[in-house]
């Protein structure tokens, strides 16, 4: 009788970079920094949304959520990754592989959606500005975040179920510095072919989908912009509508290279570059964007700040 892969595996070794131990040793105090900007930035965004009233409106509702979901993405794999590039021991247990499988599956699937949600809101903002209001109402905006998270938690659920449920047969080296579900599946010696599909399905759903209501809702943004009679409001609609045009460049540039690129069976130290790329600097880079961007976000965060430094 064949062993399950529970018996058979009980932990995974994340081997990264391990072969390059310059790497390690830059990437160490690199990613360190990257991270701490990360939780920073993003809970500087979180805060200064919910402390300025001025600033409790359905586009900085959904900021908030994507700072959220910054600080729990990376959250989910760099502390460990950080534990790995100072130790020779860089072992993660079945289950704990399992969670932050899911868990990185979770928050990057609900990005995807969420990113399409805030192009539909600047959407509406733009092009129907008096019946915005009632359109996106305070109601509304929590039915779309709400679902996004469940319903790409389910999502996630499912794949890392059907993944981590295959046999292993006593494969345990992740040539990647994260249990990310292209690696582990790699190590499988039985058929993928439903984990394949549903990967296929689901990329299908959160990447080319998405994406194509974004460029839509800006093409019918930018014919709104150039109908604008005035220089000065034609810049004002389109300062609201950059950053988030900058933040969705960067994301599925990097996503779209990682998971829609064709399967190869080693593992390359470019992938996992990329990896770092997509899920180290983008978190990092999205409050900086906002930040340098928006105007209302910087005077608001001089207010909370400034305010807090008076009371003192």
């Amino acid at each position: 009788m064949e062993p399950s892969n529970r018996t058979a595996v009980s932990e995974f070794i994340l081997k990264g970079f391990s072969g390059y131990p310059a790497l390690e040793h830059l990437l160490f105090p690199l990613c360190s920094a990257m991270y701490l900007v990360t939780l920073l930035g993003n809970t500087a965004i979180v805060a200064v949304s919910m402390l300025d009233a001025r600033l409790h409106t359905p586009m900085y509702f959904f900021l908030g959520n994507l700072s959220i979901l910054d600080i729990c993405y990376t959250s989910t794999f760099v502390p460990l990754m950080l534990v790995h590039l100072l130790s020779s021991r860089k072992t993660i247990s079945f289950t704990g592989c399992a969670v932050q499988m899911c868990l990185s599956l979770s928050t990057g699937s609900t990005e995807c959606l969420l990113l399409a949600i805030m192009a539909y809101d600047r959407y509406l903002a733009i092009c129907q500005p008096l019946r915005y209001p009632v359109l996106m109402s305070h109601r509304l905006c929590l039915m779309l975040a709400g679902a996004s998270w469940v319903l790409c938690l389910l999502k996630s659920v499912t794949e890392t179920v059907i993944a981590m449920k295959l046999p292993f047969c006593g494969h345990h080296v992740i040539r990647h510095f994260t249990c990310e579900i292209l690696a582990v599946l790699k190590l499988a010696c039985g058929d993928t072919s439903v984990s394949d599909a549903f990967l296929l399905v689901g990329a299908i759903l959160l990447l080319p989908v998405p994406l194509t209501l974004i460029c839509l809702s800006y093409m019918l943004i930018l014919a709104t912009i150039l109908r604008v009679p005035s220089a000065t409001g034609r810049r004002k609609a389109f300062s609201t509508c950059s950053a988030h045009l900058a933040v969705v460049l960067l994301f599925y540039s990097t996503i779209i290279f990682m998971y829609m690129k064709p399967k190869s069976k080693e593992a390359r130290i470019s992938d996992q570059v990329f990896t770092v790329l997509y899920a180290v600097v983008t978190p990092m880079l999205n409050p900086i964007i906002y930040s340098l961007r928006n105007k209302e976000v910087k005077e608001a965060a001089r207010k909370v700040w400034g305010g807090r430094w008076a009371c003192r």
